[in-house]
């Protein structure tokens, strides 16, 4: 599946409150769905000494797979394409890696 058919396919999934503006509800859902992929990673550590296991890999696959929904859904909400906010990205981080700044702090490195 690719970026276009996920966003297509899982607009057609997208049934919450309007609360204020439409991008409100899934930025919410976002920031909580996030919270639960760490929230795994840290029992992981907490619980296994670290070991990620195929039990705890499907249980994180089904997390990352909200946080794609919302990050899905968020995109729409602003028009956006997750082939374009991919694409930008890309290209920041290579360029950013060109010239040496992949590391450090701040946006606009």
């Amino acid at each position: 599946m690719n970026f276009t058919d996920y966003q297509t396919e899982s607009r057609s999934t997208a049934k919450y409150p309007v609360i204020g503006h439409g991008v409100i509800y899934p930025t919410l859902g976002l920031v909580n769905e996030a919270g639960e992929v760490a929230g795994k990673i840290k029992k992981i550590f907490r619980d296994k000494d670290g070991v990620i296991g195929e039990a705890e890999k499907e249980a994180l696959k089904a997390e990352l797979g909200d946080v794609l929904w919302y990050i899905a859904q968020v995109c729409s909400e602003l028009n956006l394409s997750l082939d374009e906010v991919a694409e930008a990205n890309i290209e920041k981080l290579l360029d950013r890696q060109a010239r040496g700044k992949i590391q450090g702090d701040g946006d606009n490195r």
